[in-house]
């Protein structure tokens, strides 16, 4: 059975508000509902404060753009916009989200489109999910370990979910088990976080320029890294940059 179903053609028959208040006793969880037009209808308390606001009548009726600073709004509602006209999900889409003031949090975000009786779209249900997964040392196999600390140090363009498994004395199954137990995420999630959160530092702390950059966290080349950094933060390089 489509846990949707009932929102989409029976609105009566689940209090959206109960909703709201489960999901207000999960912090780690970003959750919303979505009108037609991109406007939220529904929050949990976690949404709310990790945009420095403190009711959820501040967001209720606007879109993220309209709640996020900048250009940071940006992209969740392009993302909305997707979901709406194509009718098609975004399932655990890795991005670096903000709780205020200037802290940054990864997440995996989910949006599914809602259909009324008809199947036509009417709204947007998700959620996103920090990545914040507390590890045992002890849980680690030496050689991920050596090989996480072997790419973390270079991030050349070679290295590869296919080079961490080899690499590791694993195979790619037993690796994509190992790093979703660990840190929630695929491989090839786990490489780009790794290599978008050091991009980052960078953008903040050094003065090399955005194709030094890109080179030096791995990206072939200036336009590859800024499609995966907006992607993952929600805006270029350059903007990033003239922002924080």
């Amino acid at each position: 059975m489509n846990p949707l179903k009932p929102l989409a053609m029976c609105p009566a028959s689940i209090d959206i508000d109960l909703l709201s208040k489960l999901f207000d006793l999960s912090p780690d969880v970003a959750f919303f509902i979505k009108d037609a037009a991109g406007k939220y209808i529904a929050v949990n308390q976690s949404l709310v404060e990790r945009h420095g606001l403190k009711s959820k009548s501040q967001v209720l009726g606007r879109s993220p753009r309209e709640i996020c600073p900048g250009d940071f709004g940006q992209i969740p509602t392009e993302q909305d916009r997707r979901v709406l006209q194509t009718g098609k999900s975004l399932i655990e889409h890795l991005e670096m989200q903000w709780l205020t003031p200037d802290n940054p949090v990864w997440c995996l975000t989910t949006k599914l489109p809602i259909r009324d009786s008809s199947g036509n779209i009417t709204g947007i249900i998700g959620f996103s999910k920090d990545l914040r997964v507390a590890l045992n040392p002890k849980e680690i196999p030496e050689d991920f370990a050596n090989a996480l600390r072997d790419f973390e140090q270079s991030l050349a363009p070679e290295f590869t979910p296919a080079w961490l498994a080899e690499r590791s004395n694993l195979s790619s199954q037993r690796l994509a088990r190992l790093t979703k137990r660990l840190f929630g995420l695929t491989p090839s999630h786990l490489l780009t976080k790794s290599r978008i959160a050091a991009a980052t530092r960078m953008l903040r702390e050094d003065k090399l320029s955005i194709s030094e950059i890109a080179l030096a966290c791995g990206f072939y080349d200036h336009s590859a890294f800024t499609r995966s950094f907006r992607s993952a933060i929600g805006v270029t390089p350059t903007e990033f940059r003239n922002q924080t």
